[in-house]
């Protein structure tokens, strides 16, 4: 038995002002490196978990709309890894549903797997969510 190619995907959210105008990056890559996608987005206002959720939403969400089965997760957020990982509980209010969200769509995906990397590994898809944060700071919320 075979086992399907993973993608890779780095994903990073942050807020200036932890909460403040926020925004979040991610990058899909497939089996052999190439990338997919490049996805981000801004948050008129989040803390910096909400963001680094938004990020994996949005890369889960378009892993399973594209028929991906089998994605690996790198996160500079050992929260975020941790959570998903289920080591830590969700105790925060404001993280519950978008964990939930995650779980969901991890599990519609079939093989999600999580690792917590150095930030500095994960420098394409910070570039990304601080281009989403200054369109936040800026009012270009899409």
């Amino acid at each position: 038995m075979t086992s399907a190619p993973t993608h890779i995907v780095h994903i990073d959210g942050g807020a200036r002002g932890n909460p403040g105008p926020a925004g979040w990056g991610a990058i899909v890559r497939n089996a052999t490196g190439d990338t997919t996608v490049e996805l981000m987005g801004a948050l008129p206002y989040a803390t910096n978990n909400v963001a680094e959720y938004s990020a994996l939403l949005a890369a889960l969400e378009w892993c399973a709309s594209h028929g991906v089965a089998t994605v690996h997760v790198r996160s500079d957020s050992l929260l975020l890894v941790q959570q998903m990982r289920g080591v830590y509980k969700v105790k925060s209010e404001g993280l519950k549903s978008l964990y939930g969200q995650a779980r969901l769509l991890a599990n519609r995906i079939g093989n999600v797997t999580f690792e917590h990397i150095r930030r500095e590994l994960n420098a394409e898809a910070d570039k990304l969510a601080n281009q989403a944060m200054d369109e936040a700071e800026a009012g270009n919320v899409r």
